[in-house]
């Protein structure tokens, strides 16, 4: 992939290809999703729930708003309010836009009580968040003001804490895989110097040690400056086509805010016991992946997630009819289809229009009369005509496998 062809910016191609724009009077750093991206944005969250119930996971909701008292014990007042919208006054209370979501999965954990033997208790959320960034700084959908962010928190002993955090590395890899991202590096984010980081050096040491232990085996470098203000972090480090590096999966073992939040569980002595706090992010935010995901492709999503997968076209006005079923049966396999008739312009023109589409089906008038698809491929291969029930099927496994090969020998 060329690095300087502009084509593979994502806030070019992104727009280009209808998926996201902005407008003035919403604001710097607010991107709005258009309905391909929206179909997008929507298949990637899906396929983070699926993969998260997989895992063990249970998904919650929680509010985009918490009192100023609630960021005071966690700890971001003090050492985020920098990146923090200012309060809003309400009832009398100061009322801020989160930052993060670990806080509130903090209390959703502190609202019940919990046994050693419910441990580990994976929660999960697709939820959104605010960071107040500087207008310098923003840019498509990488850097960004309002964030939805694939977040977890599991809440575990400190003997499950290293096998908990390993498997989340293990959740990363498998949507790497599946998406087709490829990891840069893997860096273990320790802190610098200054007060922007929470001043207990034995917390960071044994947090440190453990994470130590989940990259045995991983190559891996230590970079200072770059933990989170609560405790060291592995960060899952992705380059654009120009090299420039980026952070979009993290894991995190944090002693700070189960201490901070009093959380503790019931241990087979009978006793409370602080339990330890696992955070991890298999994509990060949707906006950076989906940003990520446009330039590592050029806009040629895998079939799974591609905004339309296949496009029919009729040759002439007569074959219309017969194109139409066709969209029709392939809506109700679950594909994404789309009729793209002769008023859309020649047959050439609309081939080309359709060019990031997975699957291109012609029927002319041999197709037509005989339940056929001349199938065009967006690598440039033509498997010829085949029935319709047998390129539909044929579409739909590649999509329910996620499969990287559009038409892999039969």
């Amino acid at each position: 992939m060329n690095a300087d062809n502009p084509r593979h910016d994502h806030r070019r191609l992104g727009r280009d290809l209808g998926l996201f724009d902005t407008d003035p009077l919403i604001g710097a750093g607010l991107p709005y999703w258009l309905p391909d991206g929206a179909v997008v944005r929507h298949t990637l969250e899906e396929y983070v729930r699926e993969a998260e119930r997989g895992a063990g996971y249970r998904h919650v909701y929680s509010p985009v708003l918490g009192k100023r008292e609630l960021y005071e014990i966690s700890g971001h007042w003090d050492h985020y309010s920098e990146d923090m919208f200012p309060p809003m006054k309400l009832g009398g209370e100061d009322v801020v836009l989160r930052p993060s979501l670990c806080p509130h999965h903090a209390l959703i954990y502190r609202s019940r009580s919990h046994s050693y033997r419910e441990l580990p208790l994976r929660i999960a959320e697709l939820g959104g968040m605010y960071r107040s960034e500087l207008s310098g700084v923003l840019g498509g959908l990488t850097r960004v003001r309002s964030i939805q962010l694939n977040d977890a928190h599991v809440f575990c002993t400190l003997d499950q804490a290293v096998e908990e955090a390993r498997a989340a590395l293990a959740l990363i890899r498998r949507a790497y895989a599946d998406l087709g991202i490829r990891a840069a590096r893997y860096r273990l984010s320790l802190p610098g110097e200054g007060d922007k980081y929470v001043a207990d050096p034995e917390l960071w040491r044994r947090a440190t040690a453990l994470l130590e232990q989940v990259l045995d085996g991983v190559e891996y470098e230590a970079v200072e400056g770059e933990a989170a203000f609560y405790g060291p972090k592995i960060d899952v480090q992705i380059a654009d086509p120009a090299g420039r590096e980026s952070t979009l999966s993290t894991v995190q073992i944090d002693f700070h805010q189960p201490e901070r939040f009093d959380l503790h569980y019931i241990g087979p002595d009978g006793a409370k016991h602080r339990p330890v706090m696992v955070h991890r992010s298999i994509i990060g935010s949707v906006e950076r992946a989906v940003a990520h995901l446009v330039e590592e492709h050029g806009g040629a999503f895998p079939a799974w997630l591609a905004p339309v997968q296949l496009v029919v076209l009729p040759v002439a006005q007569e074959q219309c009819a017969q194109a139409e079923k066709v969209v029709r049966r392939a809506l109700d396999l679950g594909l994404r289809a789309e009729l793209a008739g002769p008023e859309h312009g020649t047959l050439g023109a609309r081939v080309r229009e359709a060019r990031l589409v997975p699957y291109v089906a012609v029927v002319g008038e041999r197709e037509a009369d005989g339940e056929l698809a001349a199938v065009r491929l967006r690598d440039g291969r033509k498997p010829g005509s085949v029935p319709v029930d047998q390129l539909l099927h044929r579409v739909r496994s590649v999509v329910e496998d996620r499969g990287a090969e559009l038409w892999a020998a039969a």
